[in-house]
């Protein structure tokens, strides 16, 4: 698909959905939810399974994200002090290594639940441990500063918390939050609800409400922004900025025009 330029910001509102739109919902309650049994499987096995996807695709999957700190001025600084970002959710590295590239003055803390990602992440030719500590971790159950050692200056989270489970957002935000130095920002970029990708799953994908699986075993959560900002809220933080953006996906060979929803937000926690 050839995706055309991000839109900018849509504000606080969502998108109407088209008579089509609404009947695939429709669909997709068809053969209703999941089974309890099927539904703690997948639990089980969520990083068993994440595992599989990076050994399937290696480091081919997702591009190098360079549009980051057009989206997040914030990571830039001013160049005169080292500042430290852990990125939760890491996969083999496409949002941090393009920073060292840029030249960012900055300590990377970088972690993923696939144990195989981060070996990816630590056989890239810019892996550098001046510069770069990848770990393995379950942001859900591994304490966060027990990995850094002290606390951070920036948190990255780029398509991570839709992975877990609802029941768990809260658990997983409240480990970022004392893993962050007062003062501290968490920069997020999500699936916003009503995303092209959220009204193609078929009948027998849905979990729960907004809540779905993939064919591969992942799972997908579709934000609202009020609900991010509650999440992150009800954990200690202030909200920065949280709005929807929205970019225009076009293949004119299938006949496709179609909208991505993103949620893309700043996060605080207070000063003492």
């Amino acid at each position: 698909m050839m995706a055309i330029p991000e839109r900018g910001m849509l504000g606080h509102h969502l998108r109407s959905l088209t008579p089509e739109e609404e009947e695939k919902l429709k669909q997709q309650e068809s053969r209703g939810l999941l089974s309890e049994f099927q539904q703690k499987k997948l639990e089980q096995e969520v990083a068993k399974n994440w595992d599989k996807f990076y050994k399937r695709n290696e480091t081919r999957f997702f591009k190098d994200r360079h549009w980051t700190t057009r989206e997040f001025q914030d990571l830039i600084g001013d160049g005169a002090v080292k500042r430290t970002l852990l990125e939760v959710g890491c996969g083999v590295g496409n949002f941090f290594y393009p920073l060292l590239e840029d030249g960012l003055n900055l300590f990377v803390y970088a972690c993923d639940f696939s144990p195989r990602a981060i070996e990816f992440v630590q056989s890239h030719p810019m892996y550098d441990e001046t510069k770069v500590c990848a770990f393995q971790c379950d942001i859900t159950k591994d304490e966060l500063l027990e990995k850094t050692n002290h606390a951070v200056d920036i948190i990255s989270l780029i398509f991570v918390l839709s992975a877990l489970h609802p029941d768990k957002f809260q658990t997983a935000i409240s480990n970022l939050y004392r893993s962050l130095r007062p003062g501290g920002m968490v920069l997020v970029r999500d699936y916003g609800l009503y995303d092209m990708a959220m009204l193609r799953f078929g009948p027998g994908s849905k979990l729960g409400e907004r809540l779905y699986v993939r064919q591969d075993g992942t799972r997908a959560y579709y934000f609202t922004e009020e609900e991010l900002a509650q999440l992150f809220e009800g954990a200690g933080f202030v909200t920065a900025s949280n709005s929807y953006v929205t970019r225009q996906t076009v293949n004119k060979k299938e006949g496709i025009d179609a909208q991505r929803i993103f949620i893309q937000a700043k996060f605080v926690k207070p000063e003492e």
